[in-house]
């Protein structure tokens, strides 16, 4: 058995071998489909990711879609037999292969670009892409962000795809009823994601897609303004509680890194933790004093670490286990942590209490206690503005609820109720997304909420442009 913390595609051979990304930020691993160890087959090279794999007729080698600077960017071409890879093309969302006969050795690389379906010859001795591309659809559904496309093909010939441009999104204002209090923008198609109010509750950052290059955002009401304009990935946004300034990680050195820039976009971009290690930042204290990340250790998977924001800047462990910790959030006291972790076997909340050691850089005491929120699943913990109350995604994406009493160094949860169903992206359960929600200090919830979408799947048969 192999476990995989989101859904980034995955492919199975005839020989029964599985090749899948276990997260969202690696290489790709395989595992024989009768279980057994998984096994990286790709390495990362300033990338972040390699995801949404697709084996070729043959049954070694495969196609996959690699994130990262626009020069390690792309759809590739790996081989079980070798570690080598060989890029294909510049690409934002993945490729599937369509087979044209001669025991499939002939075909076509299909993928979406620019919302186009396209399709060019693929030489898999030559291990290149050859001729010009032609146009097989327009527009086709896809998703920028994450570079998941809708299209499939059959060994047979058929390619189905569902129309459509990139997948809507509508951020949402409700109140804890379930009752809709308006929205914040327009309905966006560039893959706005991890939406995050400022602290006055005016602004909103997230981060997009636009024309092949991820950046953050910013969202008035009014408006929808660009951020960050590096020609790397910027992603994960978040505030400082005096909406100073916003913290948000970047791929920029080849690995995630944490930056920081001032909220009104004047002035210079700022590192603040740079490390092999891939990080993502998740809260601010609320005292300003401290920024909760989580960093990706290839031996113990999610780790919740924590940068101070005075003295030396040295970050220290917060909790570091063989489970994968994730997701924190500082209670407005500062005195309590809440986060994700899968030691139950699936996520559920916990909290933890918080102290920042003696002396900037040693490692964190152990904690006085651990109590369970959640009871029947559940991510992305987010407290209300008093502390008396825990918010959370439950397994069905509904918002959920738990009273917290705290008393001294103990704490008490209450039994956890559903507040009201959600439409949220992604159903609020992948990991790999971040938060798709947030709430306001007087108690609205901001949700990333999926529009409909009544497109229908349209089949195309015995597609061959060089076919007399």
């Amino acid at each position: 058995m192999a476990t995989a913390t989101a859904s980034r595609g995955g492919t199975w051979n005839a020989e029964g071998v599985i090749l899948f990304p276990p997260n969202t930020t690696g290489p790709l691993f395989r595992v024989p489909a009768s279980g057994g160890e998984a096994v990286a087959v790709t390495q990362l090279d300033r990338q972040n990711s390699h995801r949404f794999p697709f084996f070729l007729p043959d049954g070694r080698q495969f196609l996959f879609l690699a994130q990262g600077t626009p020069e390690t960017a792309g759809i590739y071409l790996g081989s079980l037999d070798s570690a080598e890879t060989q890029r294909l093309t510049a690409a934002d969302t993945a490729g599937v292969y369509l087979s044209l006969g001669d025991g499939g050795m002939a075909g076509w690389l299909l993928w979406v670009r620019a919302g186009t379906l396209v399709a060019q010859r693929l030489d898999l001795e030559g291990k290149a892409l050859t001729g010009d591309p032609v146009t097989l659809a327009d527009p086709v559904a896809f998703d920028a962000g994450f570079g998941s496309v809708a299209v499939s093909v059959s060994a047979s010939g058929l390619v189905a795809y569902r129309a459509g441009g990139a997948n809507r999104r509508q951020l949402a204002w409700f109140d804890r009823s379930g009752k809709a209090l308006g929205t914040m923008g327009a309905p966006d198609e560039n893959g706005l994601i991890a939406p995050s109010v400022s602290p006055d509750g005016r602004r909103v950052a997230v981060f997009r897609t636009v024309q092949g290059n991820t950046d953050i955002w910013l969202l008035d009401g009014t408006r929808t303004s660009r951020f960050t304009f590096d020609a790397a990935r910027e992603t994960f946004p978040i505030w400082s509680p005096d909406g100073s300034r916003i913290a948000f990680e970047s791929n920029r050195k080849g690995h995630r890194d944490l930056y920081q820039k001032p909220s009104s976009g004047a002035g210079a971009e700022e590192l603040l933790v740079e490390s092999p290690q891939d990080k993502i930042a998740i809260d601010w204290s609320a005292d300003g004093r401290f920024i909760l990340y989580f960093s990706f250790d290839p031996q113990t998977g999610r780790d919740l670490w924590v940068l101070p924001m005075e003295g030396d800047r040295k970050p220290w462990v917060f909790l570091k286990t063989t489970f994968n910790e994730r997701q924190g959030q500082f209670s407005a006291d500062g005195h309590w942590v809440a986060y994700t972790s899968n030691e139950s076997g699936r996520d559920e909340i916990y909290i933890q209490p918080f102290a920042a050691p003696a002396a900037s850089g040693a490692a964190a005491s152990p904690a006085a206690g651990q109590w369970q929120v959640s009871t029947a699943g559940g991510v992305f913990p987010r407290w209300r503005s008093d502390g008396k109350e825990l918010y959370y995604i439950g397994p069905s994406g509904e918002m959920m609820a738990a009273p917290i009493t705290a008393t001294g160094t103990t704490l008490e949860p209450g039994a956890p109720v559903a507040l009201f169903p959600t439409r949220i992206l992604g159903g609020g359960v992948d990991n790999g997304q971040g938060r798709q929600y947030d709430v306001t200090r007087d108690g609205r919830f901001l949700i990333n909420t999926v529009l409909d979408d009544a497109s229908s799947i349209t089949l195309i048969q015995n597609w061959n442009p060089l076919a007399k």
